[in-house]
């Protein structure tokens, strides 16, 4: 397995992501190959699609403003967390919260890096689509069948530091279920099941570095994945299932 960094220009809403990619890749060397896995950070999608808030516009209520006071945080930002989650889990040092997408991630995904001064991005309202336009882009430019992941980089569950995340996904299964498969030693695999699809944006995140903004899409190339047209909804752990929450 490769993985290739891009370089793209500074993303403003409007801009075609996937004719972006493909002349990155082109440009650099790299090129688009039939089964490449596209890891595209989420900043620069919400930026493309207008998922940009100028928090000089926002005016916060009653309960941003109490959540600011307690967190030493920007009420504006806050409100906009707020606007964007279903669910407010934990509001001790940072906010905890479910996304209206059902993700569990900090501050709802709202998020001041690589937005400009005085902006924050939000998630893009239906991160499968996302990928799915930039993959059909990619498609009708190259006629290379490729599938697409939106990354972002999370923390996680009694762990320290943040690691890439999948939060849309096209043109591939996210799951790998090796249930009833055997060990080295013949017993049977009771609850093996490997998420690929974050296993791969884990990689591309390392690779894009931390100015996602400067390298924000990696090819990665002869990764091991099944194709198929899954949705970033069966990586998501029901509520009901939840034995932290």
């Amino acid at each position: 397995m490769r993985l290739f960094a891009l370089s793209l220009p500074l993303v403003k809403p409007g801009d075609d992501l996937g004719e972006l990619i493909v002349e990155a890749a082109r440009r650099q060397g790299v090129g688009i190959e039939e089964g490449d896995v596209v890891a595209v950070a989420q900043s620069v999608v919400s930026k493309a699609e207008g998922a940009v808030v100028e928090l000089g516009q926002v005016e916060p209520g009653p309960e941003a403003v109490s959540l600011a006071n307690k967190l030493g945080k920007d009420p504006r930002e806050v409100e906009v967390i707020l606007r964007e989650s279903a669910k407010i889990l934990r509001a001790e040092r940072v906010l905890i919260c479910r996304t209206k997408h059902g993700f569990v991630c900090a501050n709802a995904g709202v998020d001041h890096s690589n937005a400009g001064e005085g902006r924050v991005t939000v998630l893009p309202r239906d991160p499968d689509a996302s990928a799915a336009r930039i993959r059909g882009r990619i498609l009708e430019l190259t006629g290379k069948e490729v599938a697409v992941i939106i990354t972002d980089s999370w923390g996680r569950t009694f762990r320290r530091g943040s690691v890439g995340h999948a939060i849309g996904i096209s043109g591939l299964r996210p799951l790998l279920d090796l249930r009833g498969k055997r060990d080295l030693y013949g017993r049977e695999l009771r609850s093996k099941v490997v998420c690929v699809a974050d296993a791969l944006a884990a990689a591309a995140v390392l690779a894009m570095g931390e100015a996602a903004e400067g390298t924000p899409v990696v090819i990665i190339r002869n990764a091991p994945y099944q194709r198929g047209e899954g949705r970033i909804k069966e990586v998501v752990r029901p509520e009901e299932e939840d034995l932290f929450l």
